[in-house]
């Protein structure tokens, strides 16, 4: 069980607030959104990912103590999500099950082609 950074109290690991001080944990008091601090007197922007290559449109960049986007240069990075590739055929069936529509109008299409050469 952890403990709460700002009175030391246990408190439930999924808890938006700490229910002795009230600091909250979570941002909007939304379960999913962490909110990062910073501790003592540093801020977040000066070891945060986004500062550092210069994406970061927090408007208390780069002063912020409290922040919902957070990464930690430190950090090792997520690996990017691995897509796997299909063959060419394997290519053609996933194309024609995402585009049915488009895949009747070019065989009508070349089937109205075929029968005005046959003629």
């Amino acid at each position: 069980m952890p403990n709460c950074p700002s009175c030391h109290q246990p408190i439930n690991s999924n808890a938006i607030a700490c229910p002795h001080c009230g600091m909250t944990f979570k941002a909007y008091g939304h379960p999913g959104i962490t909110l990062h601090r910073a501790m003592g007197e540093e801020y977040l922007c000066g070891s945060c990912t986004y500062h550092e290559d210069d994406t970061c449109n927090f408007p208390q960049r780069p002063y912020a103590k409290e922040c919902t986007l957070y990464q930690d240069i430190s950090q090792p990075q997520n690996e990017p999500i691995y897509a796997p590739r299909y063959g060419l055929i394997k290519s053609i069936k996933l194309w024609c099950q995402r585009h049915p529509a488009l895949l009747g109008i070019i065989v009508l299409v070349a089937v109205s082609f075929l029968l005005a050469l046959s003629s």
